[in-house]
């Protein structure tokens, strides 16, 4: 046979092991595990770390402030520096809207190791405490919640026995390019943390959750000595849920049905900053995984569909056939997250183009790492950012 064709055979057999091998990543039927109504509803606190958010908040904190729960349960608002008066906002929707009572905390400027979200984290979690929650949910300013979210995810914690409940919030697509890449981001996620692996007990299983939605145990957190056992972390839901399961802590993560991601990307430059700000972290700022990952999703995502146009030119029906079953199987396995997302299965073809662009944003990501500039987030740059603790 010729390269090209056992290059595509290569990739035909990668596909083999993750349609089977990898958890069935491919699947979006992990969604809230069976849960039944507690006898008594414990006391949450519910954190939201914010850093002008003003475009956000009246799209999504109304949404918290009209929990229906059964329990006790307030808000802490950490307003992390805001120029847009975003803390302001936040008590001027209170009052508009009323609901569970809430509290607005400013803990100033990062101290040295911390990244910005997780300082805000700590304090909010620190004023939280002191009203003795038995649960914190930590949800993002930019997490809209269904009226009865607390509710559902309080009951499956307690039901089940577990210190963290996550769920990946349904993020915003609406412009052609959300279409194209926010979908593919999940499902690149579920790829790296087959859920299905996540929520298997044991200390020495995968471990990952959804910053935008994390339902944290405060005893558990106190065990684990979150947030500051992981002050640095640029990836800080993976790098939570990985510090709650060393420590012997229960975790689940799945698929949001009425949890949403309000905040618009609708350019690719957006989109571009979201992916390459933290990818080079996830990599453990390492060149050998770097290349790794670049020969990866060249053989993976790539090979097929130019094995397929080469086979066919050239007369190749090896290096064709190879090429065109494993583009076939990718975007099979494709189709279940496009259907959760509502969208159409003509997009499902178009995955190598959009792996081509994640692996352009990986690159990026390599590169202003190493010219200092780290992960920039929101006016704040962290030139040698801490990648997650290893797995």
């Amino acid at each position: 046979m010729s390269a090209v064709a056992w290059t595509a055979v290569g990739s035909l057999a990668a596909w083999g092991w993750l349609l089977l091998g990898q958890g069935f990543f491919w699947r979006t039927d992990q969604r809230l595990p069976p849960r039944v109504d507690p006898a008594d509803w414990p006391d949450v606190a519910i954190v939201v770390p914010a850093r002008d958010e003003a475009g956000t908040l009246p799209h999504s904190l109304p949404s918290l402030l009209a929990q229906d729960y059964p329990g006790r349960a307030e808000i802490v608002f950490v307003d992390d520096n805001s120029a847009d008066g975003t803390g302001e906002l936040a008590r001027a929707l209170s009052e508009r809207h009323g609901g569970l009572p809430l509290s607005v905390v400013a803990p100033g400027e990062p101290e040295p190791g911390w990244t910005g979200k997780l300082w805000a984290l700590r304090h909010g979690i620190a004023s939280a405490r002191a009203r003795g929650p038995e649960y914190l949910l930590l949800t993002d300013a930019d997490i809209a919640h269904a009226p009865d979210s607390l509710r559902e995810l309080v009951a499956a914690a307690r039901t089940n026995g577990l210190d963290l409940v996550s769920q990946m919030a349904r993020l915003r697509v609406v412009s052609g390019w959300e279409r194209l890449v926010v979908p593919a981001f999940v499902y690149f996620f579920a790829q790296l943390y087959p859920f299905r692996w996540v929520n298997r007990r044991g200390a020495r299983t995968t471990a990952a959750a959804a910053g935008g939605c994390v339902l944290l145990r405060t005893e558990a957190a106190e065990r684990a000595a979150v947030p500051e056992s992981i002050r640095g972390a640029v990836i800080d839901d993976v790098s939570l849920a990985r510090a709650v399961r060393r420590s012997g802590g229960g975790i689940w993560l799945g698929l949001a049905e009425r949890v949403e991601s309000v905040r618009p990307y609708p350019r690719l430059a957006q989109l571009w900053r979201m992916v390459s700000r933290s990818a080079y972290a996830q990599l453990l700022h390492s060149p050998l995984l770097l290349a790794g990952t670049v020969v990866g999703l060249a053989l993976i995502y790539l090979v097929p569909p130019v094995a397929l146009v080469a086979g066919l030119v050239g007369g190749d029906a090896m290096a064709a056939w190879a090429g065109g079953v494993a583009w076939a199987v990718m975007t099979g396995t494709y189709l279940p997250m496009l259907r959760h997302y509502g969208q159409p299965a003509l997009l499902a073809p178009l995955l190598p183009f959009t792996a081509l662009l994640y692996l352009l944003m990986t690159v990026d990501s390599a590169v202003q790492h190493h010219r200092g500039r780290g992960a920039a987030w929101k006016g704040r740059t962290y030139a040698r950012p801490e990648a997650a603790p290893e797995r």
